[in-house]
């Protein structure tokens, strides 16, 4: 039998001196959202929460057993909070597994809400020595998987139209991109390339989609403490350096994406549409030109 989309509401917890706590705030209840990439890193936490915020969330893994163990830790960690998760593997870069994937959501929790387009890699190289599969490789998951996954999402939100007990908008659907859409990587050319062509992407459907109400964003984090780049703060030479380029002097963590997607998410973002959420600490204000004006 499909899962529920909704739950029993929470019950205000108490305090030591017995007074009542207000109920945590879940903006996304009712709503039905998808991760891809969600078993690691920035993915893990935001399904965990867009979960926190009421959705039930489908946690996409890549079809391997590594991720699939990583994957169903993630939903028993979201379900040991209460919350719903399922997981589901899919490769992004296959369109008829992301078409089966949200197939699968409807199915068990009756619609679509949201999708989060995250899974991505990076295969840094010298442009001399970058190989074509290389190249090929961050192209593939990181600018088409982020079309495919979209526009599945996408095929469905125009289906069921718009639900305006639960949400202003028929669908929402969010980019994980990075400062590097806008922001030259030396030997990361392929991973830039993909970026700049995700947020150009996420422009053009966003441009196309919003006279049906259908909400389209990203985010676009900067340096963030996770597994992918852990060369770059795991040191404390590394940490520094990377510091000197971060005004606002720290790390970002996955929770800072996590949370910002879930607010893109909610109807409290209802009037953004077509923009990249920049969140980097500062990183984009290039901090090596203080002073030099």
């Amino acid at each position: 039998m499909a899962d529920p989309a909704s739950r029993e509401p929470c019950r205000s917890p108490s305090s030591d001196d017995g007074r009542t706590q207000p109920e945590p705030r879940r903006p996304l209840a009712r709503q039905v959202a998808i991760v891809t990439g969600a078993s690691s890193g920035i993915g893990t936490a935001i399904a965990t929460a867009l979960a926190a915020a009421g959705a039930s969330v489908v946690v996409n893994h890549r079809p391997n057993p590594r991720s699939a163990a990583e994957a169903d830790a993630v939903v028993e960690a979201i379900r040991r909070a209460g919350d719903t998760a399922s997981p589901f593997p899919a490769d992004v870069t296959n369109e008829a597994e992301m078409d089966a994937m949200v197939e699968d959501a409807v199915e068990r929790y009756g619609t679509l809400d949201i999708m989060v387009a995250n899974a991505g890699i990076e295969k840094p190289a010298p442009i001399a020595e970058m190989t074509l599969d290389a190249w090929r490789d961050v192209i593939d998951v990181n600018l088409t998987g982020a079309f495919l996954t979209a526009r599945a999402a996408a095929r469905r939100f125009l289906r069921q139209g718009l639900r305006p007990d639960v949400s202003r908008a028929a669908g929402k659907i969010i980019f994980t991109s990075s400062v590097h859409e806008f922001i030259p990587w030396a030997f990361q050319a392929n991973y830039a390339a993909s970026k700049g062509g995700v947020m150009l992407l996420m422009k053009s459907l966003a441009q196309e989609l919003a006279p049906r109400r259908i909400r389209v964003n990203s985010v676009a984090p900067g340096a963030i403490r996770t597994q992918i780049n852990a060369e770059a703060w795991q040191s404390d030479e590394a940490r520094e350096a990377l510091l000197e380029l971060i005004p606002y002097g720290r790390i970002g963590a996955p929770d800072d994406i996590g949370r910002a997607v879930a607010w893109l998410a909610s109807d409290d973002a209802d009037y953004l549409v077509g923009t990249s959420l920049v969140a980097d600490g500062g990183m984009s204000l290039y901090p090596s030109f203080r002073g030099a004006g």
